[in-house]
């Protein structure tokens, strides 16, 4: 896969992750890299700063996107396939919640 668009599954955007930025030992780097962006988050939140007509840098959806890009990266190191995951664990959660 060479390039997303709007309709690109979220297995499909693992693997566009694992063919660009894959290293099998850089799972604490992944980690780090995504606390980091769990933090830059945290401050574009608290700033409410929202894409605009000024483009994507330094908003909220960026840091969404960077936090989502090195889950992918760490789901790809611990070879999770986090679309199957996520149903799994939706279905916990019915369970629990009655949702």
């Amino acid at each position: 896969m060479n390039t997303l668009n709007t309709n690109t599954t979220l297995n499909q955007l693992q693997q566009y992750i694992k063919q660009k930025d894959y290293n099998a030992d850089a799972s604490m780097a992944y980690f780090y890299k995504l606390i980091e962006e769990v933090g830059e988050l945290a401050e574009v939140i608290r700033k409410n700063k929202k894409q605009g007509d000024g483009g994507i840098k330094g908003t909220i959806e960026e840091e969404l996107s960077d936090v989502l890009y090195y889950t992918l990266c760490l789901a790809n190191v611990f070879e999770v396939n986090l679309e199957e995951s996520f149903i799994q664990k939706e279905e916990l959660n019915k369970i629990k919640w009655g949702k």
